[in-house]
């Protein structure tokens, strides 16, 4: 049994080929992570979006960041939300809706289907990890963007939950293939080939799950890249029982974002 998030290309289609599994995710973090103020919130607190401004984010999964922030929208000439599944794309339609000023795109974030220069922001949240080849990722990135433009790009970090529960659940040297092709840690090393400026921010979080059945659902959620999540359900409870302390599981998290722009 392996564990860990993969850049191959038939297992992430597997894993977006709806949005039952991400929105299981988006859920269980809203419900018990201690920072109540979101990480999608967190998130769009950081954008500096002026008005006129160009704007694309690659993986925009189910859109839930831009859910009640039509007041950001609107400053927008334009703002492409695109994801390489179909799925997700009809999941945001619905949760975001439909603006005058917004598109809808599929898009690899590999071969990126606009001329040079045409943004102003590019986001691509939680999903460069993802990619097979991330230095082209990046370079098509760099291009579209404008020579001032600004590349949000989130990501985790390398001492996250995963790891803890990994550990748990007995995953350890060849069976946990942690992915860290873009950390908190790394995620630089990667933009610094495209961007002269980097900042990283973080976002102070933890987990604090008082139901486990809860966590178990997260767990199997992750089946189609994981192999914890192919495990019965009995099975995966009473391996998280035991680090019940006080009638709940305390998790540590690592999140942030990295904020890239300059020409390098």
């Amino acid at each position: 049994m392996k564990m860990g998030s993969s850049n191959d290309k038939e297992a992430v289609k597997a894993q977006y080929a709806s949005s039952k599994s991400l929105d299981t995710r988006i859920n269980f973090h809203n419900m018990y992570s201690t920072n109540k103020m979101g990480f999608g919130p967190w998130l769009i607190s950081n954008y500096e979006i002026k008005e006129g401004m160009k704007v694309l984010e690659i993986g925009c999964g189910t859109g839930d960041m831009w859910k009640g922030h039509g007041d950001l929208i609107v400053k927008c000439d334009k703002l492409v939300l695109s994801d390489f599944s179909e799925a997700m794309l009809d999941a945001a339609r619905k949760n975001v809706g439909e603006f005058s000023n917004i598109e809808y795109k599929q898009i690899d974030v590999q071969n990126i289907p606009f001329e040079d220069s045409s943004f102003d922001i590019v986001i691509a949240n939680m999903m460069l990890y993802h990619v097979p080849d991330i230095d082209k990722a990046i370079s098509e990135v760099r291009r579209v963007l404008k020579d001032d433009g600004v590349f949000y790009s989130a990501t985790y970090g390398e001492h996250n939950f995963n790891d803890v529960i990994a550990e748990w659940f007995g995953l350890v040297g060849k069976n946990y293939d942690p992915n860290h092709l873009f950390t908190l840690q790394h995620g630089g090393d990667v933009l610094g080939k495209e961007f002269a400026d980097i900042e990283v921010r973080r976002y102070e979080d933890s987990l604090h799950v008082t139901n486990i059945d809860d966590l178990a659902d997260y767990l199997q959620s992750l089946k189609a890249l994981h192999g914890i999540g192919t495990m019965e359900r009995e099975e995966i409870l009473n391996m998280l029982l035991p680090h019940v302390e006080g009638g709940a599981i305390n998790l540590q998290k690592e999140y942030g974002t990295f904020i890239a722009q300059g020409i390098k």
